[in-house]
């Protein structure tokens, strides 16, 4: 389901995701990180981390880190401890989108802007910390770990829809999934597929920003 073309005045809000649309992620660091405390080859490992069940309750805040590592642990055969899992699973975030700082803070002149990530409390504690002058410009952060849900499922996308108090087909999207987009668009909500940085200033520059 397409959006209609993009206007000036076509939108009341603006929500971004934060993994690869505000905040550059590299997993590899992730592999890298506990492969060197494992003493293995990160190719060793690779292939044995997959998004699973246990994947989409820590991200709903459904099971602890402690929890989570303890899945990965007998997953990529590795004995390493919770503090090392946590030092590679932070070490994901590699700094800010290429010109995304200039493009919230133009944008927060001329509409509320909210942030909807799906994440978990790990990540949460350490990217609040890292990024915080770059996410002081959301009026709010949505995160599925809190809220209990997450993109691309209806009920996540109602429910900021809702909290946000602006109609779906006045909010404006942005995600660098193709999955979270289309689920997006299916409630109504205008959405950009974010491939890089300069997607966002078009659509910026389409509303008039």
């Amino acid at each position: 389901m397409p959006s209609a073309p993009l206007a000036k005045g076509s939108a009341d809000a603006l929500l971004f995701d934060l993994g690869r649309v505000v905040l550059d992620i590299d997993f590899a660091r992730a592999i890298a990180t506990w492969a060197g405390h494992a003493g293995c080859a990160p190719s060793d490992i690779l292939t044995r981390f997959v998004r699973d069940e246990a994947y989409r309750l820590h991200e709903t805040g459904q099971i602890s880190d402690s929890d989570y590592f303890a899945t990965l642990r007998a997953a990529l055969g590795i004995a390493i401890s919770d503090a090392q899992f946590l030092e590679g699973w932070n070490a994901i975030f590699a700094g800010e989108m290429p010109d995304i700082a200039d493009h919230l803070a133009r944008a927060a002149n001329h509409l509320p802007l909210y942030a909807f990530s799906n994440t978990n409390g790990a990540h949460v504690a350490h990217f609040t910390v890292a990024y915080a002058p770059l996410l002081g410009h959301f009026r709010e952060v949505y995160l599925s770990s809190t809220i209990g849900l997450r993109k691309p499922d209806k009920a996540a996308y109602d429910h900021v829809v809702e909290a946000i108090g602006v109609p779906a087909s006045r909010i404006l999207f942005f995600d660098d999934s193709a999955e979270n987009v289309r689920g997006a668009r299916a409630c109504g909500l205008q959405a950009v597929h974010v491939r890089s940085s300069e997607d966002v200033a078009d659509a910026l520059a389409a509303l008039g920003i």
